[in-house]
């Protein structure tokens, strides 16, 4: 530890205490400093504010001394009571229009002084209804001088005011001098404002302007002339003022814009023998600076919308336009111009024809240009314009200050696909209408929402009934008025048109109504929710089935009778044919010796007949076989000869030697004939057949000719006779089951032969025709092919 003298310590606490001390001084100077600073801004700032303050005050006390000027200068007197209780009446212009010379202003309160006491008592009555009740009036009432006094009362804030003056049109004319005396006393006044005032006669005409308006006119670069002052208003927007001051006998007050020297609100009053006005400048409000502000950040939002707008102001000058608007109108960003007349931009349209075609364009642009004068926005009527687009105007007031802002919007694009829609529905309608099914459209509500005149029709319901959408419980009970089962039906269905499952399926079924009819209905469910329900009658069609299937029942039955009477046939007639074949051929062969001519004839006919009839049998055997697709060909190998041998020697059977006739069959054979591939037993059937055929309606001893011949891959058979010649009934016959022979035939044939010739000859692949000879006679021509194994067909 190091020892420190006494007197280094006591030195050391007094500089600590001086340090402090030193410290206040300082903070407390510069708090002093820093308050001093402050109190001087706060002062600078408060005179700032006095001084703007007393300078709007100055400049209210002028506009109200100027108006107090203009008011003293009248000839008229305004009494106003404060709305404070207990003060005086202050009494403002020329208590000498009113009360007779002489008398003081106080005076004019005292109203039986200078009033009779009658209309004393009524101004009285009339000024405390004003004060206490707040009724304002406008009355007459006569001086005791004569004079008319024209008296108004309204209220003013919380206090009353009444102005009293002489009227216009006295009793007495004779105001010469007093005319005078008001003259005088109103130019006086003019001349003292400090703003543009002018003063007119009897005939609108200017007869005294003072300096301000002359300074005015120089700023407007018009004429100025004390002795021929200039108009500062436009000619059309004057005589419109003039209008409104010869219709009223109060101030006129308007605003007007007078070029680049601003707004101003021009005042007219009425004075003896003419009209005293001013123009007083309008300085623009807080409210109008924002406004502009405001203005301006919208008119960045307009840049940017799809939709066409434009702004004018109340002088019909473009103020803002977007380019969808230019666009819209084809028109050039350097011609919309800000303060364009928009008269002039209608113009220019209508010259490159892109207005709706006007009789008189004129007044359809002065009727679209009262708009101005709209107070709420308005749709106009569409315009269709030359180059067929359609489009909606909509304006709306811009604003306090006037002007209108305008909004297009092309339909063309929504008219077409509205009109594409309407004529969909339309034919959708008319589809449904021309259904043969009725049709039923059904809401999530249960409600009908389409239908068609076939659902009227089919369920006896009014088309009235049907067209107000009813519920399905009202046409539920609609059909159960006119059918006794309707009702239950309906609310049968009703199940399926009100489920809201999303899972369920569409359903169908037969209705059977009492009344007979059967109906076929199918529930759809449609994408929107709705219910479609289909109705279709038929009751005949399920007439028609049924009549239909009886008669397919008897087919089956008739078919099944046919095999049975071909298996009987098959076993039970041939058996007895070949015992009859037999002993025939027994008795001509063994007893032939023993019989006389005429038993032996009765022979052969019963062995031709036998013979016939087993070929009959063979016929209806082969035909059931094809029918029941059994028939099957066994081909090979052929010799034409051999084949024509057979057919001669069956009809030999079938045609004997009878009464001395006999057949003259001529056979042509084509020499060195390719191989012939089919099945001979049919080939042999089909010549036996034609052959028959052509002998049957052959005349005695008449030529049969049955030639063969190849062409190609083709082996033909031609049979001619010189028969009556080919008929419809024969011609037919070829194409049927049912033999003609009594088309001029000597001798029933097997029946079905035709019909057999044309079955074998299709089993083969062939075809067979037939056609007429010249002179007399028919040709029947089979044409087959050589190799019905490699043909394959089959009927």
């Amino acid at each position: 530890m190091t020892a420190v003298p006494a007197f280094a310590q006591g030195a050391s606490t007094a500089n600590l205490g001086g340090i402090v001390h030193v410290a206040v001084v300082l903070g407390a100077g510069g708090f002093a400093l820093v308050a001093v600073t402050a109190l001087r801004r706060i002062l600078r700032e408060g005179r700032l504010a006095q001084r703007k303050a007393n300078a709007q005050i100055a400049d209210l006390r002028s506009q109200v001394d100027d108006y107090e000027n203009l008011i003293g200068g009248s000839r008229e007197l305004t009494v106003i009571w404060p709305e404070q209780p207990g003060l005086q009446p202050r009494l403002l212009g020329q208590a000498a229009a009113v009360l007779p010379p002489g008398r003081q202003p106080q005076s004019v309160m005292n109203f039986d002084t200078w009033l009779s006491g009658s209309e004393a008592d009524r101004l009285a009555s009339l000024v405390e209804k004003l004060r206490v009740e707040g009724r304002p009036f406008s009355a007459s009432v006569s001086a005791l001088d004569g004079r008319l006094i024209r008296a108004t009362g309204w209220l003013a804030g919380g206090g009353a005011a009444i102005r009293l003056r002489p009227a216009f049109l006295q009793p007495e004319a004779d105001t010469g001098a007093r005319t005078t005396d008001d003259r005088d006393s109103v130019l006086a006044l003019l001349s003292l404002l400090n703003k543009p005032a002018f003063l007119r006669d009897a005939g609108d005409r200017l007869v005294y302007v003072n300096d301000a308006y002359l300074e005015l006119c120089r700023v407007l670069g018009k004429p100025v002339s004390p002795d021929t002052p200039a108009e500062l208003l436009d000619t059309k927007q004057l005589q419109a003022h003039l209008a409104d001051c010869r219709n009223s006998d109060e101030p006129v007050r308007q605003p007007v814009t007078l070029g680049k020297a601003g707004q101003f609100e021009l005042v007219d009053v009425p004075v003896s023998e003419g009209r005293a006005g001013y123009f007083s400048p309008l300085a623009k409000s807080d409210a109008e600076v924002a406004g502009e502000i405001g203005f301006a950040h919208i008119a960045g939002i307009i840049d940017a919308l799809a939709t066409p707008i434009a702004i004018f102001n109340a002088r019909r000058e473009l103020v803002q336009f977007n380019p969808a608007y230019a666009a819209l109108w084809n028109l050039d960003r350097k011609f919309l111009t800000p303060g364009l007349d928009e008269r002039a931009i209608l113009d220019k349209l209508r010259t490159e024809g892109m207005l709706p075609n006007q009789v008189d364009y004129h007044t359809w642009r002065a009727k679209h240009l009262e708009s101005y004068s709209r107070k709420a926005p308005f749709e106009a009527d569409p315009w269709h314009l030359p180059d067929g687009r359609t489009v909606k105007v909509i304006s709306a007031p811009a604003g306090t200050q006037g002007g209108v802002i305008y909004v297009f919007e092309d339909l063309t694009e929504r008219l077409e696909l509205e009109s594409a829609n309407k004529a969909m529905t339309n034919v959708q309608r008319e589809t449904i209408n021309a259904l043969s099914e009725a049709v039923a459209v059904f809401g999530t509500n249960g409600r009908l929402t389409l239908s068609n005149p076939r659902l009227s029709a089919l369920w006896k319901l009014p088309m009235g009934t049907l067209g107000a959408n009813p519920h399905i419980d009202q046409i539920a009970d609609a059909s159960g008025q006119v059918l006794q089962d309707g009702a239950k039906i309906w609310h049968d269905l009703k199940r399926n048109i009100i489920d809201l499952n999303p899972t369920r399926t569409d359903k169908a079924g037969r209705i059977e109504r009492t009344d007979g009819r059967l109906l076929d209905y199918a529930t759809t469910r449609l994408p929107d929710g709705q219910t479609m329900m289909t109705f279709l009658d038929v009751t005949e069609s399920a007439s028609y089935s049924k009549v239909l299937k009886e008669r397919n029942d008897a087919l089956v039955t008739a078919d099944r009778l046919k095999d049975a009477f071909v298996e009987n046939v098959s076993y039970e007639l041939r058996s007895p044919l070949t015992n009859i074949i037999g002993f025939a051929d027994l008795l001509a062969g063994t007893e032939g010796d023993s019989l006389n001519e005429r038993q032996k004839a009765y022979i052969e006919y019963i062995r031709a007949s036998s013979v016939t009839l087993g070929v009959l049998i063979d016929n209806i055997l082969d035909l059931a076989s094809v029918d029941a697709g059994i028939a099957e060909l066994n081909p090979e190998a052929l010799n034409v000869s051999v084949l024509i041998d057979k057919a001669r020697a069956g009809l030999s059977a079938s045609f004997p030697e009878v009464s001395g006739n006999t057949t003259n069959l001529v056979v042509d054979i084509e020499p060195n004939l390719p191989e012939f591939i089919a099945d001979g037993t049919r080939i042999v059937q089909v010549l036996y057949n034609l052959l028959s055929n052509a002998a049957r309606f052959s005349p005695p001893g008449g030529q049969i000719r049955l030639s063969v011949s190849h062409r190609a891959d083709r082996m033909l058979f031609v049979i001619e006779d010189e028969g009556p010649g080919l008929t419809d009934e024969l011609r037919s016959a070829i194409l049927t089951r049912l033999d003609t022979p009594s088309a001029g035939g000597r001798l029933r044939g097997a029946g079905l032969g035709l019909s057999i010739v044309r079955t074998f000859v299709n089993l083969h692949g062939g075809t067979i025709s037939a056609e007429q000879r010249e002179a007399r006679g028919s040709r029947i021509i089979v044409n087959l092919p050589l190799n019905s194994a490699l043909a394959g067909v089959a009927e």
